[in-house]
């Protein structure tokens, strides 16, 4: 196993930006536990994060997402995929600062609904306008949270997994090979 220095890795930006498939990539290439917040919310609300924003509301979400970010640096996570929104939380940017070697995985908000549109449904956040317009829209209001909780910047448009996650490691020092 590889070390990753004494913080783990988390990946933050814009949904689209390939946190989830990088961040497994990450994991395999590092041979450790990925910690995919969103998906944790599903295995622990029961349901899909389109129903809990229907049935709970987004601050329902938001709740759940701090929690179970809290949990997974308690169990020794070694790499987070964070949910594009953990920003919005200045306590959860904080808490990402101190404890995490966080990354922002840049993406173009075309780009972004294309890796996007076959999960339209499931994205709560892109319903009533065109995915494009939604997400440039979120980039615009999160991009300044982005930029202040990460301490490297990793652009993805263009880029398979793998070398998204070669340019992660190699903007944290080169933690791997």
């Amino acid at each position: 196993m590889v070390r990753t220095a004494d913080r783990p890795i988390a990946l933050v930006g814009l949904m689209g930006s390939g946190k989830s498939v990088v961040a497994r990539v990450l994991g395999e290439r590092l041979g450790v536990a990925v910690a995919d917040l969103d998906s944790m919310i599903e295995t622990a609300a029961g349901c899909t994060i389109a129903e809990l924003f229907e049935r709970e509301g987004e601050s329902a979400f938001r709740r759940r997402e701090g929690e179970l970010l809290e949990q997974a640096l308690a169990a020794g996570a070694t790499v987070i995929a964070c949910g594009g929104g953990i920003v919005l939380d200045p306590v959860r940017r904080a808490r990402l600062r101190a404890a995490c070697r966080t990354v922002w995985l840049e993406v173009s908000p075309k780009t972004a609904a294309a890796r996007v549109a076959a999960t339209l449904a499931k994205r709560p956040l892109l319903r009533g306008a065109p995915p494009e317009e939604r997400l440039a829209a979120l980039l615009a209001e999160r991009a300044p949270l982005y930029a202040e909780t990460a301490e490297a910047r990793v652009a993805t448009d263009g880029r398979d997994p793998e070398t998204v996650a070669a340019a992660v490691l190699a903007a944290l020092g080169g933690l791997a090979r």
